[in-house]
């Protein structure tokens, strides 16, 4: 679809609607122009896939939240791209899958196929490492199909039995007049089958555990608290359906120099009384080595400067920041003395002459504490 209509406008709500407010109206899309509704539709398909796009970014809070900034660029990457309404029905499976909105169109699926969980992995970065974007190896436990009952759970010589409380559907039907509910079987936890003689080295569950190194490549720039997918690399799925995704949740360790304000950084660098007077060419560190830097004369404690191009990239747009340089005069605690003989003379010459800040300082002091004028009664 070349040209997005407004997701708020595909399902006919204000801007300001609830979550509730939300789900319902995609569920009376959905309902509308659902496929087995319209099959051959192409027109009502499409309609079909339309309200799921939408659905899919309005009901997720971060999604929402971006959208409303910035449209459909804001979330472009980020939606679930529905191919066809077999995806629909995977990425909402809990909303198609059961009760009474599922069963208005009958079992459509069968016995329901879930999607292995997904799986999390701590990433530890340096400041350098996280602006430069680096190729992590990390190690993780996950479940492989038994080999020895090839994922059945069934002991070698037996397989599973059908579940004769759901009939291998995996699902229970309830019917009340003309309203039919369809819930989880409870006895086989929805896989349809039983096992009555496990195999021992899964102990049933058909999976067992081992360790994974897997390679992952972070991204220049990322920042702490930021997540990376890496699909189809978490747990597998119990009863054939996808594996899950893992997620490697980056944590950037505090640097001794550099602190982080998204793509900039910031230094406070000390200077000497004589450089801020005088001015001075100073050697200021950056992730990409020193930088030259110059300082005016009368340069005064607390100023920044800034470096461009010094600080790290946005993950998202590449564009890099900047380094800004927090100046301070330091004093020094401990003078040699031919130090402290000239800053004497320095000492004694300020008295004669005394700069306009200070100046303007000092008689706003003498004003403050001199008596107020009283006038003298008639």
């Amino acid at each position: 679809m070349a040209n997005r209509r407004d997701y708020y406008e595909v399902l006919g709500i204000e801007r300001t609607a609830s979550d509730r407010e939300i789900s319902s109206a995609y569920r009376k899309l959905a309902t509308k122009y659902h496929p087995d509704r319209h099959p051959g539709d192409e027109e009502a398909t499409a309609k079909f896939k339309e309200a799921s796009e939408a659905y899919e970014v309005l009901s997720d809070r971060d999604k929402r939240t971006r959208y409303d900034q910035y449209g459909h660029a804001g979330v472009e990457g980020a939606g679930q791209q529905f191919a066809s309404a077999d995806d629909i029905f995977e990425a909402f499976g809990e909303m198609f899958g059961g009760g009474v909105f599922g069963d208005i169109f009958g079992a459509r699926r069968g016995r329901r196929v879930s999607r292995g969980a997904d799986v999390r992995v701590d990433v530890v970065l340096t400041l350098e490492e996280a602006a430069s974007g680096i190729e992590k190896s990390i190690r993780l436990d996950r479940s492989r199909l038994c080999e020895t009952c090839d994922g059945s759970g069934a002991k070698a010589g037996s397989k599973p039995e059908t579940c004769r409380q759901c009939g291998g559907s995996g699902q229970i039907l309830q019917s009340a007049g003309i309203l039919r509910m369809q819930s989880t079987c409870s006895y086989c936890q929805g896989s349809g089958s039983v096992i009555s003689d496990p195999c021992q080295d899964c102990r049933g569950t058909g999976q067992v555990r081992e360790p994974v190194t897997l390679n992952v490549s972070i991204p220049a720039g990322v920042d702490d608290g930021m997540r990376v997918r890496i699909r189809g690399e978490g747990e597998p799925s119990p009863n054939g359906g996808p594996a899950g995704d893992c997620y490697c949740f980056v944590r950037v360790q505090p640097h001794k120099i550099f602190r982080r304000e998204g793509e900039h950084l910031l230094i406070r660098f000390p200077i000497s009384y004589p450089q801020a007077a005088l001015g001075a060419d100073i050697e200021v560190p950056t992730l990409k080595g020193p930088h030259d830097m110059n300082l005016e004369p009368g340069t005064q404690s607390g100023d920044v400067f800034r470096i461009r191009g010094g600080g790290v990239p946005d993950p998202q747009t590449g564009r890099v920041g900047d380094l800004l340089v927090e100046v301070f005069i330091e004093t020094p605690k401990k003078l040699e003395p031919r130090q402290e003989e000239l800053l004497r003379e320095l000492a004694e010459l300020e008295q004669t002459h005394v700069s306009p800040h200070r100046k303007s300082f000092l008689e706003k002091i003498k004003d403050y504490f001199s008596p107020p004028e009283t006038e003298e009664a008639d």
